[in-house]
């Protein structure tokens, strides 16, 4: 009788051990984007509609999500200036500047061949934020309007295009 207890002991450790952390982060499936990314994303004073077969996110076991969408923003006043819809769940930390959980929007303008410059504002009020370079992604690979990585110890990327550049959970 005591070794069956050990031997049931050691598999459901074994089964807790194999489900992994349970802080980890994976890629968000598309019926949970779904229900992240608004058809209308409100941004300033209006609600641009989101193109949701370009969204991208991650999602820990908590239920948190980081994730994206490409703006339709033809015939609003963001064209030129947003190009992406952001919403973070978690605190996070970009080029620096801490990010609360919210809304934000960011537009991207090539700097030369190598380089992308990618602001972020507050989807509500416009208020900029932080400008980050992104780089050619070394790792080449498929090209997509968007790619949020997950994060591993902390560290994760977002890819627009060819371009990518970091991001980091905070607190």
């Amino acid at each position: 009788m005591r070794t069956v207890l050990i031997a049931l002991l050691v598999i459901v450790l074994s089964a807790f051990l194999v489900a992994g952390d349970p802080g980890a982060w994976r890629l968000a499936t598309e019926k949970e984007l779904a229900t992240v990314i608004p058809p209308r994303a409100p941004v300033e004073k209006e609600r641009i509609e989101t193109e949701l077969r370009t969204a991208s996110g991650v999602s820990d076991s908590k239920g948190k999500f980081i994730a994206g969408v490409v703006l339709i923003t033809a015939g609003y006043s963001a064209e030129g200036k947003y190009s992406h819809f952001f919403v973070t769940q978690v605190p996070l930390e970009i080029g620096g500047v801490a990010f609360k959980p919210g809304d934000y929007v960011f537009g991207s303008k090539r700097l030369d061949d190598a380089t992308m410059e990618i602001k972020f504002y507050e989807a509500a009020t416009g208020k900029f934020l932080v400008a980050v370079k992104a780089a050619i992604d070394p790792k080449k690979g498929p090209i997509h309007s968007l790619l949020i990585a997950p994060p591993e110890n902390g560290k994760g990327t977002i890819k627009v295009g060819r371009f990518v550049f970091n991001y980091n959970l905070a607190g």
